[in-house]
């Protein structure tokens, strides 16, 4: 059964020009022009991936309000917005939103493809059977990789699939130092090191909203990063 992208555009051009392009590579495609009429369609069904403007029509964020109400209705969806907007502070915002990557428009459409083909790899990835690592132990942290959900002290702390991944990554080898791309390598994902840091500092952000004194991603300056171990008792 073909994977089902929703792209939400206000460009008519722009938005017809993805769907064909996502269409000949065997997508489903669903189009939406505005804010309220994606939430209309994904209140009724999901899609598998989400392509989202920031501007859309007279809501000049309306892609980042957007993105906040798909997230209610699902963490793990994967989201990227696909956007004029290159300051870092719209990057930022958009990731801190929950979205799981961001490209501009310059990106060429190979791009594009490649980055929604990594993302359903990783989601392939996480239906795969692990006999092994269903669950992974840290301390207080807790991963159910069958339900891609993080407890911290059994607290749900609300990860998207590329938050979880970098935390797995980080936590499965306590103490070791990961660099950028051994990250992206191991969380399955494909972008450029300030995206990366983004991803860390939402990270923490989520952990410190259920525990103020967490402090287990620690970044070791011009290395990389490395999950610290809780010390027991």
């Amino acid at each position: 059964m073909p994977k089902r992208i929703a792209i939400v555009e206000d460009d008519p051009a722009i938005r017809a020009n993805y769907a064909e392009a996502l269409r000949r590579h065997g997508y489903e495609v669903g189009a939406y022009a505005s804010r309220a009429e994606a939430m209309a369609a994904f209140r009724l069904r999901l899609p598998d991936l989400a392509l989202i403007d920031i501007g859309l029509g007279d809501e000049t964020d309306g892609g980042f309000a957007l993105c906040r109400e798909l997230r209610a209705l699902s963490a793990g969806l994967p989201i990227i917005f696909v956007t004029a907007r290159d300051s870092d502070f719209d990057i930022v915002a958009g990731l801190r939103m929950g979205a799981d990557d961001y490209l501009t428009k310059d990106a060429s459409l190979p791009h594009l493809l490649a980055r929604i083909a990594a993302l359903f790899r990783r989601v392939e990835a996480m239906r795969e059977a692990r006999p092994v690592e269903d669950i992974m132990e840290r301390g207080p942290l807790r991963l159910d990789l069958k339900r891609m959900t993080a407890d911290w002290n059994g607290r749900r702390v609300e990860l998207t699939l590329t938050e979880f991944w970098i935390v797995h990554a980080l936590a499965r080898y306590p103490g070791h130092v990961k660099d950028r791309s051994q990250l992206m390598h191991e969380a399955k994902v494909v972008v450029d090191d300030s995206t990366i840091t983004s991803h860390i500092k939402r990270i923490r952000q989520k952990f410190l909203a259920v525990d103020p004194s967490f402090a287990q991603v620690e970044t070791a300056y011009g290395m990389g990063y490395r999950w610290m171990q809780t010390e027991p008792g």
